[in-house]
């Protein structure tokens, strides 16, 4: 599995967190900034890694803001994305099984450290459960076409 991941100044302190984390258990990601000091405005950093997860260049990504709610808002602008905003194992869980949800989005001044570290392990074990989610994914998909220009 190809990961992305990115984050603001208010987030780069987890997003190194969760770097290390996903590389102790034997994964790969690449970083899309920003760095320490770094003054890059989030949207920016969004809009790259949904791009290249829309391209199919990853699998799937992580974004850490603030409170994840700017990040997550940017990626889903992107045609074929979509994003969610976790701060609890459940929702973690169902954004995949549910909501077949490609990018996890974090706040850094909303979670903690090893809550993120656990959700996002439940996100990447979990894949999209179909069955009765399917329709409903099918359709966020029709909508986005409707509105978007593809890639």
């Amino acid at each position: 599995m190809k990961i992305a991941i990115g984050c603001d100044d208010a987030a780069y302190n987890l997003k190194m967190e969760l770097i290390h984390f996903l590389n102790s258990q034997g994964i790969e990601c690449d970083d899309f900034g920003a760095g320490a000091g770094d003054t890059t405005l989030y949207p920016n950093v969004a809009e790259k890694v949904a791009v290249a997860v829309a391209q199919g260049q990853y699998d799937r990504a992580i974004l850490t803001c603030g409170t994840g709610i700017g990040m997550c808002i940017t990626a889903n602008k992107i045609p074929g994305i979509r994003a969610a905003v976790c701060h609890d194992v459940f929702s973690a869980e169902r954004a995949r099984k549910s909501n077949d949800a490609q990018i996890i989005c974090f706040g850094e001044r909303v979670i903690g450290v090893e809550l993120a570290k656990l959700l996002l392990k439940t996100w990447l074990a979990c894949d999209f459960a179909g069955g009765g989610s399917a329709p409903k994914v099918a359709q966020i998909n029709e909508i986005d076409s409707k509105y978007h220009r593809s890639i």
